[in-house]
């Protein structure tokens, strides 16, 4: 038993897709918490697809993907605005006309027989295809992940609860959005890395979900959704080396099945609940 939890620690490349999946579940699950509790999930999505053609570029370019992402961005933000002024199309479908092209975009570029291999793991991730240069920029980035929510806590819990009584105790919501904004940037470069455009989302989503069927206050979702995440990613890579599956995927699938079942449970339990009550007043 013993040496089933050691042998995959083993090799050099999980050892490093071992930190991989560490900063990933840090940083995702710390800024999940905001993303589920601010029902901006749609919008992670949107800020996941819409930087993907620019970390393309930024791979064909050989430069950071940090530099890409937040050029297409940029982009992105720029084409939104220019498609919601068109009146026929309203704002909310800009968003997704817009997204939706980039994501396109950048697919096609990531899947020409021209574009040199290894561009495909942008969209589904390759956490075993990590190298000293990646895993440097991603415990940077998660760093600023953590960091950043931890000083921002008071002004995005603030917001959060009642954004109408943050302005009267001083917190814009201007820049507390800003601020969310530009966390959750760094923590999906994170998980682009490791997970991929299409599964990063599981990574922000799915921890802070099944944390939430547990507690209600915010620093035990916040403990919960970073360590479920960890606990997922970790769980993937044995997965992945023992079924031979994809590691991107194992460690997806894990992070799903585990709010499905927090999920399930506190509906479970909220029904007993119910008719323990009911069985008292009758």
């Amino acid at each position: 038993m013993f040496d089933a939890l050691i042998d995959p620690w083993r090799e050099p490349i999980l050892r490093e897709a071992l930190l991989e999946v560490v900063f990933v579940g840090l940083a995702c699950g710390a800024l999940g918490v905001w993303v589920v509790l601010l029902g901006r999930a749609y919008s992670a999505e949107s800020l996941a697809h819409g930087m993907f053609p620019g970390l393309v570029v930024a791979a064909l370019l050989g430069v950071p993907l940090a530099l890409g992402g937040a050029v297409g961005l940029v982009l992105a933000a720029a084409a939104i605005a220019a498609a919601a002024r068109l009146r026929t199309l309203g704002a909310d479908n800009a968003v997704a006309v817009v997204i939706t092209t980039m994501l396109g975009v950048g697919t096609l570029l990531a899947l020409s027989a021209d574009s040199p291999p290894g561009l495909q793991n942008l969209l589904f991730g390759d956490v075993l295809a990590t190298s000293p240069g990646s895993l440097a920029l991603a415990g940077g980035l998660a760093a600023v992940a953590l960091i950043g929510s931890w000083l921002a806590y008071p002004y995005l819990l603030t917001y959060g609860f009642d954004p109408v009584a943050a302005r009267s105790l001083g917190v814009r919501t201007r820049g507390a959005e800003a601020a969310l904004a530009v966390l959750l940037t760094a923590a999906v470069l994170v998980g682009v890395q490791a997970l991929g455009n299409l599964l990063v989302v599981a990574a922000l989503i799915a921890p802070a979900v099944a944390a939430r069927a547990f507690t209600r206050r915010v620093p035990s979702l916040i403990a919960g959704a970073c360590g479920l995440g960890v606990a997922c990613g970790v769980g993937g890579l044995y997965l992945s080396y023992y079924a031979d599956v994809a590691a991107g995927a194992a460690i997806a699938g894990l992070l799903v099945a585990t709010a499905a079942v927090a999920t399930g449970y506190r509906r479970g339990m909220a029904r007993e609940a119910s008719r323990a009550i009911h069985s008292i007043r009758s």
